[in-house]
């Protein structure tokens, strides 16, 4: 039995990929970049704190890049736990921010003691897009 042969026009057919998301992913390393981001909005889910900031037009970064960063403080635990907690929120921001996320924005996900490293995955997913969200409404 041979595949389906796919239309000439281009369209995808059952059984192929989707094309790959165009949002580019980039991430924050600088004490300065996670400094500018602390002083910007700010929105806790149960499972991790997401501050957001919209970048300037003559800061250095891609205007169309989506820039993240996550961290962990010693309260969630050993460096194996932090690491695990670090490594979730790098999952989630991978499958959610892409379609979620806006471009010229930073973000920086910020890992909670106990929730992060035991809260099921789909539950996390939603914490983000919540948190993003309510960080994207325009407040008074």
């Amino acid at each position: 039995m041979t595949p389906p042969e796919a239309p000439e026009d281009g369209t995808a057919t059952q059984g192929t990929k989707p094309p790959a998301v165009s949002v580019c992913l980039e991430v924050l390393k600088n004490r300065s970049e996670f400094l500018a981001a602390s002083r910007a909005r700010k929105q806790g889910t149960k499972a991790m704190m997401v501050q957001a900031r919209q970048r300037r037009s003559d800061e250095a970064a891609d205007p169309d890049a989506i820039r993240v960063g996550f961290t962990c403080s010693k309260k969630v635990g050993n460096a194996v736990a932090r690491n695990r907690a670090k490594r979730r929120l790098r999952e989630v921001a991978r499958a959610v921010l892409p379609a979620k996320g806006k471009p010229g924005w930073d973000y920086v996900l910020i890992g909670r003691a106990t929730e992060t490293s035991v809260r099921p995955f789909e539950v996390l997913k939603g914490d983000l897009m919540y948190a993003l969200k309510k960080l994207h409404t325009d407040r008074p």
